[in-house]
């Protein structure tokens, strides 16, 4: 590269950086054709750059960084300032900035290391600025970005940056980043809730029913079976099954899903899954939980079936009459069987019935 290419009076960060990179000039050379002081420090390199009519100057932010050599010299941007009264004098510090920590995803993405960031937002800023424009041209897709909640004070960067909301949990926010044209094509947060119903019957055809503390005014009063959400990572069953035990004490063992509804906009806006589970009691002594549950007996079925709420609601009253369908074995519901596919090689629950003759239906549940 000809040094008097750089001739007028402005000297880019990028052209500092490219002329830094080339071996065939030392730092003695560069400083006296331009004008330009560089020093060693132990954080960096300190450039100082003195301007006046006769002389060139460093473009405004400028900022060299030489990451791991001369041959990784970068321009990138910081603060400057200045001093002086007949022409002014730059003093620019530079640190080693360094792509941010991160692996590539199957999809042609990007997952940046929550464990490795920079705690100071000046410094991620940066390094964030630096390992966007490193992903762009390396032809990146999705950038997914996890901060935990010691390092919040990175999400106001972050979207200043251009990043997304994505999802959040009590230890962490996720935020996207989609770096081609057009639109994203990175997968949506999780779209539904799950909740599940215990529906117990005993040998005295008495069905398990509870009455809440902290219910809508249109279902007060109303005996109702248990129910609840499962949790992360928790099956359908045994979310019954825990649901069941926690609000009234009664140990039960599943048998099969006997319906589910699919209904949406319901809490957070999002759609809702509700899986009603028949279960067996195992167990007979209530114990009620004071903290949800205002009340819990064991209740004749067709008092159950009579209440006025049930019997003014399709839905409930649909519910009914399939589990009384399913009690004289007219009707079977889904029970699980675990199997292991080749896909992602892992056990999963697959939900549904087998009847062991046409004539009279037997439903094998596992």
């Amino acid at each position: 590269m000809d040094l008097k290419s750089f001739s007028s009076n402005s000297l880019s960060s990028s052209e500092v950086a490219l002329l830094a990179r080339s071996s065939s000039y030392s730092y003695n050379a560069f400083r006296h054709k331009f004008g330009v002081r560089l020093s060693e420090s132990p954080r960096g390199i300190i450039i100082r750059a003195y301007g006046g009519p006769e002389n060139h100057y460093l473009a405004n932010k400028a900022i060299i960084s030489l990451a791991g050599g001369a041959n990784n010299v970068a321009a990138e941007t910081s603060f400057h300032s200045s001093n002086g009264l007949n022409g002014s004098t730059w003093s620019l510090f530079t640190r080693n900035l360094k792509v941010l920590e991160a692996y590539d995803d199957e999809y042609g993405g990007v997952v940046i290391d929550p464990d490795r960031l920079p705690t100071n937002p000046s410094v991620f800023a940066r390094a964030l600025n630096l390992s966007l424009s490193h992903w762009k041209k390396m032809g990146k897709k999705g950038i997914w970005l996890k901060l935990p909640i010691e390092k919040s004070d990175l999400v106001p960067v972050s979207i200043k940056e251009g990043f997304q909301y994505h999802h959040a949990e009590p230890g962490y926010v996720m935020l996207t980043y989609w770096i081609p044209e057009g639109p994203c094509m990175l997968p949506a947060n999780a779209s539904h809730l799950v909740g599940v119903g215990g529906f117990v019957i005993n040998e005295n055809n008495e069905v398990l029913v509870v009455q809440e503390k902290h219910c809508s005014p249109e279902i007060l009063g109303l005996w109702k079976i248990p129910t609840g959400f499962i949790l992360e990572a928790e099956e359908i069953y045994t979310g019954a099954i825990r649901e069941v035990k926690e609000e009234t004490g009664i140990d039960t063992e599943f048998i099969e899903v006997i319906a589910f509804r699919h209904a949406h906009n319901v809490a957070f806006d999002k759609s809702d899954l509700f899986f009603i589970c028949m279960l067996r009691a195992l167990s007979s002594k209530i114990v009620v939980d004071d903290h949800e549950i205002e009340a819990a007996k064991w209740m004749p079925l067709v008092d159950f079936v009579k209440q006025p709420l049930i019997q003014e609601d399709s839905m409930f009253k649909q519910i009914i009459d399939i589990f009384v369908a399913r009690l004289s074995k007219r009707y079977c519901g889904l029970s699980t069987h675990q199997v292991v596919s080749k896909f992602d090689g892992r056990v999963s629950s697959l939900y549904y019935n087998v009847i062991d003759n046409d004539e009279d239906i037997n439903c094998v549940g596992n």
